[in-house]
Parts: structure tokens; C-alpha cells; sequence
């Protein structure tokens, strides 16, 4: 049966004319620039998987599913099981358990770090409003669960009906957690210092708020605001050779971003958008592309492919890959490869179009191969290389 379903499937790719090959071990390949990019599905039947982080001496792979669940893969992803202690999540719309990120101390702490969307209700899962929050727990050593899970921080006021979590956890060389926050779909708040919607914060491990944050002594100010204007930054990464946050942000209709995050800046949203409103009208509260006083994207996409999760790829055993940023795409289903030479993107390349799956969350693995997840209630892990 299995010999028939492979052949079955190189015969109906030949036919349609794709760059397309399978082996008996389920890897296929697909025509790049670069050479052959490899493809092995390591775990299928996954609930909208969102994030995915490596546990150091190849102990696993934790990964969230937007419904609630914190699984722990093994490498080969062949074996899988749910952690407990995990908190209760607000799972509607585009809510749920987002983001997983290790304590960069995870040797001697075990902390592991989880965003997720919390509701106003009784309980963190119920009411009809809710907000990005931030807790943490230590992973016992068995494996099995998350002990003494706490809540260190929460995006007030909550605002979203199911929309624009942001959610990505990024740790600087120093220590500091910083964590991207959407605009819950209610735009002029990116701009309000008082709420934390469309902003990235900047916070102790322990929640706690720095002293030297930029807004930390202005009166009505928030004073875990470090960054404001974003719209909905859903993929996050830091710059292996600056140690600079870099941020891809969803636009409206066009005007996907990426962005530098500096300090007490504004980027803009929803004052300054290459992007239009849905029904194709434009933006209300926009001024144009460029508005003074706010800071332009580093890179725009005035076509949206729906960015999401991010990943330099820095010393991994492919070289041909070295220096380049991958983004996943899940409006146009692929992966987007940019080139640099120096701080400038030079190049840009879409691979996996083929596939026709939305790409959540982009890793560099230990292994110096790239993982991702695909964003579908039959979602996969699946292991990129290239040949």
C-alpha cells in the first residue's frame, strides 16, 4: 500500500509539472536557487501548532498547539505526550497557547516560558474579551509537566474578540525578555502609552519592570513599553551578529514588515501603512506611507504574504544558507528566504510554494537543519535541509 501511495504521488506531481521527488523515507525535494531543499515530515496530526523550542542534550521538542496542549516530541518526532501544568488558555479566534521560549539560564533553572491569550472571565479560558499573557514554570525532570507555573506579566487592558495576540518571546544577551504585543484589532491603541495593544514590552525574567525601560518615569505611561505602533508582530528573532530584536509584522491588506526594534521608537501603525483596509478602503487614522516622527520599515511587502515566525540562520551545516533570514508565510503558503550583503536585503526567494501549507513558526534546529510547523488542525513538524 505504501509502495502504491508513493508511487501514486510522484506520478501526480510529474503531472503537474512540479519540482517534486519522494523517497521510501517520506523526505521529498524541491528545486531552490541554492540546490535541493529536503523535506521530511517528523510529526503529523498536530492542532494548529504555533511554536516549537529545542531542549538542550536531545531530550525533545516542545510544542504548542493553539487549543491549549504543550507537547513534548521526541527528536525523531515519532513520540509524543502532553505536559500538565500547563495554564488554562483563551482558545478562540487566533487565541489559544501561542509562544514557548527556554530560560536562557534552562541548565541550572529549568524555567520554561509560555505567551498565551487570557480571557476576562471567572477562569483565564472564559468572558468575552481577552489579553496576551506571559507566565512561566519549571520543567521537572521527568518530562511530564511544568511545576509551579506562575503569571509574570499581562497585557492590559484586554481588548481582543479573538484577534491580533502578537505573542512572540524573545530573551537579549542580557537576560531581558522582551515580548510582542498586537493591537486586539483596535487600532488607535498602538499609539496610546497607557495600554499595552500594539506594543513590545522589555521585562525582568521575573516579570518585574527595568529600571532603564524609556517610559518607566512618564507619568500614564506604561513602563514595560519599550517599542509602540506595531500592528501585530507574530514573528520575532534576535540578530545572531548585532544581537538586535527584529520583528516581521502583519499589515492590513499589503504592507507586511519587517522591522528593527529601537528604543522608546515609534513604527507608525496605524498613523503610517503601505497596507489598506480589507474592503479596500483605506485606513482611517492613516497619514501615508511615511509620517514624520515615526520610523519606516526596515523591509515592506506591499502584496501581504502573511508573515509569522522567524529565524536567522547563523553556522548551521548548510552554508549556503548562512547569513540569510527565513520567515514563514501563511497568506501565500511558503517560505521566504532573504539574502543579505552587509544590513541590506539584496535578494528574496519563495520556497515550498508547492506544498500549499501555512507556515507557523521557523527554528534553526541544533542539527543545523530548519524546522517548521504548518498552521492546520492536521498541522505537522517538519525537518528543511538542502542537498
Amino acid at each position: 500500500m505504501l509502495r502504491k501511495t508513493l508511487i501514486a504521488t510522484c506520478c501526480a506531481s510529474l503531472l503537474a509539472g512540479l519540482p517534486f521527488t519522494v523517497s521510501a523515507a517520506e523526505t521529498a525535494r524541491y528545486k531552490s536557487e541554492l540546490g535541493s531543499v529536503t523535506v521530511t515530515p517528523l510529526a503529523e496530526g498536530l492542532d494548529h501548532p504555533w511554536a516549537l523550542a529545542f531542549l538542550p542534550e536531545k531530550q525533545g521538542i516542545l510544542v504548542t498547539e493553539r487549543s491549549g496542549d504543550l507537547l513534548l516530541l521526541s527528536p525523531d518526532g515519532k513520540q509524543r505526550k502532553a505536559l500538565s501544568g500547563v495554564p488554562q488558555v483563551w482558545a478562540k479566534g487566533q487565541g489559544g497557547l501561542l509562544d514557548v521560549a527556554l530560560s536562557p539560564d534552562f541548565a541550572n533553572d529549568r524555567m520554561v516560558y509560555l505567551a498565551y491569550a487570557e480571557g476576562d472571565g471567572k477562569t483565564a479560558a472564559e468572558g468575552d474579551h481577552a489579553g496576551t499573557a506571559v507566565g512561566r514554570g519549571r520543567l521537572s525532570k521527568d518530562l511530564t509537566q511544568l511545576e509551579d507555573f506562575n503569571v509574570i506579566f499581562r497585557q492590559q487592558p484586554k481588548l481582543s474578540v479573538g484577534n491580533h495576540f502578537g505573542a512572540r518571546l524573545v530573551f537579549d544577551r542580557q537576560g531581558y525578555l522582551f515580548v510582542t504585543l498586537g493591537e486586539n484589532n483596535d487600532r488607535p491603541t498602538a499609539q496610546d502609552l497607557d495600554k499595552l495593544q500594539g506594543k513590545v514590552v522589555r521585562i525582568f525574567p521575573d516579570g518585574q519592570v527595568p529600571t532603564d525601560n524609556p517610559f518607566v518615569d512618564r507619568k500614564g505611561v506604561a513602563p514595560e513599553i519599550w517599542s509602540f505602533g506595531h500592528r501585530n508582530p507574530q514573528g520575532a528573532a534576535l540578530n545572531p551578529w548585532s544581537g538586535t530584536l527584529w520583528l516581521d509584522e502583519h499589515g492590513p491588506k499589503g504592507g507586511d514588515e519587517i522591522n528593527i526594534v529601537e528604543r522608546a521608537q515609534n513604527f507608525g501603525w496605524p498613523l503610517a501603512t503601505h497596507g489598506i483596509n480589507y474592503s479596500g478602503l483605506k485606513i482611517p487614522e492613516a497619514q501615508g506611507k511615511e509620517v514624520e516622527g515615526t520610523v519606516k520599515p526596515f523591509h515592506v511587502w506591499e502584496v501581504s504574504p502573511g508573515v509569522s515566525g522567524m529565524a536567522f540562520y547563523s553556522d548551521g551545516r548548510f552554508k549556503a544558507w548562512d547569513h540569510n533570514l527565513f520567515i514563514g508565510a501563511l497568506a501565500t503558503e511558503e517560505l521566504i528566504r532573504l539574502q543579505f550583503e552587509g544590513d541590506r536585503i539584496v535578494h528574496e526567494e519563495r520556497l515550498l510554494k508547492e506544498r500549499k501549507e501555512r507556515i507557523r513558526d521557523v527554528r534553526q534546529g541544533p542539527d543545523g537543519y530548519l524546522y517548521l510547523l504548518t498552521d492546520d488542525d492536521k498541522g505537522k513538524l517538519l525537518k528543511v535541509g538542502l542537498e
